[in-house]
């Protein structure tokens, strides 16, 4: 009998422990096989930018072998933030679950909504989620992942299906949010470009984008129906008829809403990020444990149990970041991101601009913050772009294109990381699940972008 199944189903995944594993060791070999090489840097307006054309080589210091073993404390010590976040948001979610107030606010809009639409409540949570990327940002939203696998499961989807409206919606709006700070509005500043100009053409594509992840998403239900082998913490514990919302529950969303609303203005207001949105959640915990009266000694356990159940997720995270901490210490990201430069120069102008994003996401696993890979990246390839033909509009689009939708795949991003921790969905899942539409998402980038290139979109 011939076998029908695609190759790549049959394809297994390494557990992430060893895939992130292996990256670190092959990271370690290349610093011995690439030169060693940096750029000089310039304070301007406060903010520290490549100089270009600075690129020179240096005496190197290449990873040994006990120096592998050594980036792993180092990558946990660095990415400290988003353990912490995990962990506290883990237990500010069980604390949650224990009150049962979101399985009835979910259990109510599933009962109101009705299954038979459930394509209805994909595609209003997907662009809920994706309007939180494009609005707050990313690792902001972390904490509200577990609502996504919630939905999933009161409509029949597995904990990929939640991960896919929650991530995928949050990811691609971050991605290509029209008024992203991080990437947009740090690579316009470097560009002499007003800020968030031409949105509206961001705007169009992050419609589009976020429709694509949504229909993906319907389609995937069918094929990731929820498993009695996931967890039960995120499945429903009766019948969808049965749900309705008491004033207990109120009070906790009402604590909870509010909670988020006071983040968020620490967000834009005072340019909050991990460690006050960490603090916020804890506040968030605490206060609903005041107001449902769970006695002291209760409340530690129900955190704590919380924050058990996600310390392989965020375990993986320090894991990643060992690996920059070996290319940091090898001195070879300058040195890489002066190759692929070079690359770029000389390729036609469609060409190199579609390369742009390809030379962006390989720059993303080297420098997974998005606003630090600007200005290292910005100051190269704007003049770049103006020598081949490129408007500094275009160039903008690309970069925040490559580095934006590959923070859904790479193993260095610490906040996709921790949102697929706080889904209980394992890297290597979400890989597979993920990768096929990122693809359709970078087809339909790479679409806009040759047309602002032959239309010379400024």
């Amino acid at each position: 009998m011939n076998d029908k199944v695609p190759f790549w189903k049959k394809f297994k995944v390494p557990d992430p422990m060893v895939l992130i594993f292996s990256v670190l060791v092959m990271s370690a070999i290349v610093t011995h096989i690439l030169p060693s090489g940096t750029f000089e840097r310039e304070e301007v307006n406060g903010q520290t930018r490549v100089v270009p054309g600075s690129y020179h080589h240096i005496d190197g210091d290449p990873a040994g072998f006990f120096d592998i073993f050594l980036a792993v404390p180092k990558g946990l010590m660095e990415a400290s933030q988003y353990l912490f976040i995990v962990f506290i948001a883990g237990g500010l979610f069980n604390v949650l679950s224990s009150t049962g107030a979101l399985e009835n606010l979910v259990g109510t809009i599933v009962r109101k909504v009705g299954l038979k639409n459930r394509g209805v409540i994909i595609w209003i949570t997907t662009f809920v989620f994706g309007f939180f990327g494009v609005a707050v940002g990313f690792e902001n939203n972390i904490a509200l992942v577990p609502i996504a696998m919630l939905v999933a499961r009161a409509i029949g989807g597995s904990n990929l299906v939640g991960a896919g409206m929650a991530v995928g919606g949050i990811g691609v709006g971050f991605a290509l949010s029209p008024i992203n700070p991080y990437t947009v509005g740090v690579s316009q500043q470097i560009a002499d470009l007003p800020l968030f100009s031409g949105w509206q053409v961001r705007g169009v594509l992050v419609t589009i984008a976020l429709c694509i992840v949504a229909w993906s998403r319907v389609r995937a239900i069918e094929t990731h129906p929820a498993s009695e082998d996931e967890d039960d913490e995120n499945s429903l514990s009766k019948p969808i008829e049965e749900y309705s919302l008491e004033s207990k529950d109120w009070k906790v969303l009402t604590i909870f809403v509010g909670g988020l609303a006071y983040m968020l203005y620490g967000v834009f207001a005072h340019a909050w990020y991990i460690n006050e949105i960490a603090a916020t959640f804890l506040a968030i915990a605490i206060f609903v444990g005041i107001a449902c009266r769970i006695p002291g000694d209760r409340f530690v356990q129900i955190m704590m149990e919380g924050a058990s159940s996600v310390t392989a997720g965020a375990l993986i995270i320090g894991l990643a970041a060992s690996i920059q901490i070996v290319l940091e210490e090898g001195m070879i990201i300058d040195t890489v991101i002066q190759g692929l430069a070079g690359v770029l120069s000389s390729l036609p102008v469609t060409v190199a601009a579609i390369m742009t994003t390809v030379v962006q996401g390989i720059l993303n696993f080297f420098i997974p913050s998005g606003s630090g890979q600007a200005m290292v990246t910005m100051p190269i390839l704007i003049p770049l772009g103006d020598l081949i033909g490129i408007s500094r509009q275009t160039m903008v689009m690309a970069f925040q294109v490559g580095d934006g939708l590959t923070n859904l795949i790479v193993p260095t991003s610490g906040g996709t990381l921790a949102m697929l921790a706080m889904g209980r969905v394992s890297y290597s899942s979400w890989l597979r699940f993920s990768l096929p539409l990122m693809l359709g998402i970078y087809a339909l980038s790479w679409a806009f972008i040759v047309a602002a290139v032959l239309l010379g979109w400024q």
